[in-house]
């Protein structure tokens, strides 16, 4: 039976000096809870050991209180130990806090986020993603630039624009621009071969079956996320047109730029049409054109990404795969 009496911090420290919990069941059926909380912190990774989620909570005890701890709903599911402690925040100095949170996921190589309210996954709702280091595991214009023998040129351009070091549409005018000339075939090339990133057909797949919308929004093109949608099941996608004439890209895009405020806009107008309360809504990004899309959800989810959206977003995936997103939603 559980001795309530018991501070949470005390029986954390008796743990690491004694050892007596050898299971995540042990360590869970004897944790002494308690009912208040107002934040929730979710751990995964595999093979979580009591005495590695006994040093996460102790990491995080000058900030966090935990109340009760127990496995998420999706606990083993995609063959991750996903653990759900609920407590309450000390202080709510986020810079800091979310600081310590990166802190402690790389220290012990885990998946760790703390939120104030969670999205339901059977509740329908709205994932809008960014497509390039997101969706897809490559940046689709430095593959092209790759063909042009403009790689290094382009890349170099591409990461300032996601380290937020230079404007989204002046990097892409540029990035574009280098790219005239480039035979049509090239982009056939690329996006017949363009590679997922691990997890997130089964990312999409359970949010499908619990009837949510999903969406690409990107600062890439629409070639590929075109394809995406169509290839994934999509319900919508947006993104920008390169021109082509005469079976060649002319180094221009054509209509509007898809840049962080028309990513921003897209997520607030399907959450419209599609009646989808703000409290579903998701966006998930690695740069920081994805910043704004973030803000504009009830959880923005970093997905390996760069250190200012880490520090930025609701959650960030740090070690997991994509369907990691699923573990920061409730039942």
């Amino acid at each position: 039976m559980k001795d309530k009496t018991i501070d949470s911090c005390d029986y954390l420290r008796n743990y690491q000096n004694d050892h007596k919990c050898t299971s995540l069941n042990a360590f869970i059926d004897n944790y002494p809870t308690h009912t208040a909380y107002s934040h929730v912190v979710t751990v995964a990774t595999q093979a979580l050991t009591p005495h590695l989620l006994s040093a996460v909570l102790l990491d995080l005890a000058d900030y966090f209180s935990p109340a009760s701890v127990s496995f998420h709903h999706l606990h083993k599911t995609f063959g991750e130990d996903v653990i759900q402690v609920r407590g309450t925040l000390r202080d709510s100095d986020n810079a800091e806090i979310n600081k310590l949170i990166g802190e402690v996921s790389d220290r012990y190589a885990i998946d760790l986020g703390l939120q104030a309210s969670q999205p339901s996954l059977s509740t329908p709702g709205l994932l809008v993603m960014d497509m390039d280091s997101t969706v897809i595991s490559i940046e689709c214009i430095d593959e092209i630039a790759k063909l042009a023998n403009v790689g290094e040129e382009v890349a170099e351009v591409t990461a300032k624009a996601m380290r937020g070091e230079i404007a989204f549409n002046e990097s892409l005018i540029h990035r574009v621009a280098c790219l005239k000339n480039v035979p049509e075939t090239a982009l056939i090339q690329i996006r017949d071969s363009l590679p997922l990133m691990p997890g997130v057909q089964s990312l999409i797949t359970t949010l499908k079956a619990n009837n949510w919308k999903l969406a690409i929004a990107s600062g890439g093109f629409t070639y590929f996320a075109d394809y995406l949608k169509e290839r994934l099941g999509l319900d919508f996608a947006i993104s920008n047109t390169l021109e082509v004439k005469n079976g060649a890209l002319t180094g221009e895009v054509i209509g509007p730029i898809v840049n962080a405020e028309v990513k921003a806009e897209t997520i607030t107008s399907l959450a419209r049409e599609w009646q989808i309360p703000h409290s579903q809504t998701a966006a998930m990004g690695d740069g920081a054109n994805d910043l704004l899309m973030m803000a504009q959800s009830a959880l923005g989810v970093a997905c390996h990404a760069k250190p200012v959206v880490n520090e930025k977003a609701s959650v960030a995936i740090r070690r997991g795969h994509l369907h990691s997103m699923l573990y920061f939603l409730d039942k």
